[in-house]
């Protein structure tokens, strides 16, 4: 297999960021007009309560047995046979089947209930909810070998015709009918779901049929006078020997044959998978704690929740447009480039030493992004909501003491999302298996301090009790990095630190947008404005050979 999974993986993280910002840009347009024309209650109820569902099956059901499946790498095939992982990946549908029955007595019956008039469209919204998730996991064999063989565009073009139809079907209904919104957002939910099962096996489709004849041309253009494959085939069609299926039914399970006497799943894949399961519940209960607590106790309600949901959500932009697309792409490049169960020393030197200048970069950009955001949210946050949600939804100052706080957190987060991800995908399983306890200390931390600090801060605690989480986290996973590299003489970490000049630059950009925070607007954006590009430049300079690199690296993307 000669592609190149570096590239494959700046390509993925670049096109996911652009994609995800114009398609997140519209979501978040769809949130403002519920919260300016619907309700803040009917936004709390989708947002929270119903995503909170989606969340959990879809988490519980695939994360463990992707994130598993990934590991049997280019260097670790011929222990697990791709027969093995096709049959792996199907698990996902009946996991997520049996957790339905639970979650959704859960979500019906234990939590607090939904008031009139939205109790009937909040049960079918459930089950509509949860027959999505199943539906969207009878393509995950799917996913997985596209991802695994870099079909990165597939990817990017999916998801974006998953939001766009999602979108576009909540807003045809929404407007014809604002007392219906639940019942939209469930229809959506099922349209979307079933967009991304028929475009993934209609690709599929395509590409199996298309690539048969062209390796039919190709061994009859060695005997006669066959046309030459297009630039459009090549790149669709080269490197890709190593692609095991013939035919769209082999991405089933049980039709691809296992190898004599394999058995039907990979005894060590099963047990890292059981390792992930554990990890899983866990990272999930920390990712989403303040939504259960939310949702089980009736701290906060369904108009407060989705105050906290719209700003958590605005303060979590540079997560999902920027963090999570990279820690994707990073963790599948770590997978693909670390083996488990050797030490660094006994792996080749030159993956070894790319793997720690990725890894430096990777916190070098994604640290200083959130030294960014930390900086001027201080001073932009009342700005930034304002436009967002009016003046009724900023009265009384709470959304901008939420989003000042949350911009902490998003330094954090970014920090953390690398640092854990790299540990992730380079950990055995028995450092897995140890980590797990110290996850079982986190999550039951963050609930207790969750409970703790919302009772002395009120929401505002939820992102305390996320910080200090966080923070742990962080110091195990870098203490993790360090003790790895360090007999080798190299120190990745080094990336923590963004340089005096940025530093510098950034302290004193986020003292002149304070002291002229309660300008008039147009002054208040234009010294904004100004200080954030002086920054950028500041780490232009700062950090030249990094600039080169994206720059080079950028180009052979444009050219390909």
């Amino acid at each position: 297999m000669a592609r190149n999974v570096l590239q494959s993986s700046l390509l993925g993280a670049g096109f996911s960021i652009i994609f995800q910002i114009l398609c997140r840009i519209l979501t978040f347009g769809i949130n403002a007009y519920i919260v300016r024309n619907v309700g803040r209650e009917v936004l709390g109820i989708m947002n929270v309560r119903l995503l909170l569902l989606e969340s959990t099956l879809l988490f519980l059901s695939r994360e463990a047995i992707n994130r598993a499946a990934l590991s049997a790498n280019s260097q670790q095939r011929e222990k697990c046979s791709w027969a093995q992982l096709i049959n792996q990946m199907w698990l996902t549908v009946p996991i997520c089947a049996a957790l339905c029955a639970p979650c959704l007595y859960i979500w019906l019956h234990w939590l607090s209930a939904v008031d009139a008039p939205y109790s009937a469209q909040y049960e079918f919204a459930c089950y509509a909810v949860a027959l999505s998730c199943v539906l969207e996991l009878v393509a995950e064999s799917t996913v997985f070998v596209a991802q695994v063989f870099c079909f990165v565009k597939l990817k990017i073009v999916l998801n974006t015709l998953h939001i766009l139809v999602r979108s576009a079907i909540f807003l045809w209904i929404v407007t014809g009918d604002r007392s219906a919104a639940i019942n939209a957002f469930a229809i959506a939910q099922l349209s979307s779901a079933l967009t991304i099962v028929l475009g993934q096996y209609g690709f599929f489709l395509f590409y199996i049929n298309r690539f048969n004849d062209f390796k039919l041309r190709q061994q009859t253009r060695k005997s006669k006078a066959v046309q030459a494959p297009n630039s459009w085939e090549r790149s669709l069609f080269d490197h890709m020997d190593d692609f095991p299926f013939t035919k769209l039914s082999q991405l089933l399970p049980g039709v691809l044959s296992c190898s004599g006497s394999e058995p039907w799943l990979n005894r060590e894949l099963q047990t890292l998978t059981l390792s992930f399961v554990k990890q899983g519940v866990l990272k999930q209960i920390l990712t989403e704690g303040e939504k259960y607590v939310m949702s089980v106790s009736p701290v906060l309600s369904f108009g407060e929740q989705a105050t906290y949901d719209v700003v958590n959500n605005l303060g979590s932009m540079a997560a999902r447009f920027i963090f999570r697309p990279i820690e994707d792409s990073a963790y599948f490049y770590f997978t693909q480039t670390i083996a488990r169960d050797t030490r660094l020393s006994k792996q080749p030197p030159e993956r070894v030493r790319q793997a720690s200048s990725v890894l430096n970069n990777l916190l070098l950009g994604v640290s200083s992004i959130g030294l960014l955001a930390f900086t001027f949210g201080q001073s932009y946050s009342h700005t930034l909501l304002l436009l967002y949600g009016g003046e009724d939804f900023v009265a009384g100052g709470l959304p901008q003491r939420l989003l000042q706080w949350h911009c902490l957190a998003i330094y954090l987060l970014s920090v953390n999302g690398i640092s854990e991800g790299y540990m992730f995908a380079t950990n055995t399983s028995r450092d897995i298996d140890k980590y797990n306890y110290l996850m079982a200390i986190f999550s039951i931390s963050f609930l207790v301090l969750s409970y703790i600090l919302t009772g002395i801060f009120g929401p505002v605690g939820f992102i305390f009790a996320n910080c200090i989480n966080m923070l742990g986290r962080i110091l195990y996973s870098t203490r993790y990095i360090r003790h790895q590299y360090q007999p080798l003489g190299l120190n990745p970490l080094q990336g923590l630190w963004p340089g005096k000049l940025f530093g510098g630059t950034l302290v004193l950009a986020g003292l002149a947008c304070y002291w002229y925070r309660n300008a008039v607007f147009g002054t208040h954006m234009g010294i904004g404005l100004a200080a954030g590009v002086l920054c950028l430049v500041a780490w232009a300079l700062a950090h030249r050979d990094l600039m080169l690199l994206g720059w080079k690296y950028g180009r052979r993307i444009k050219i390909e």
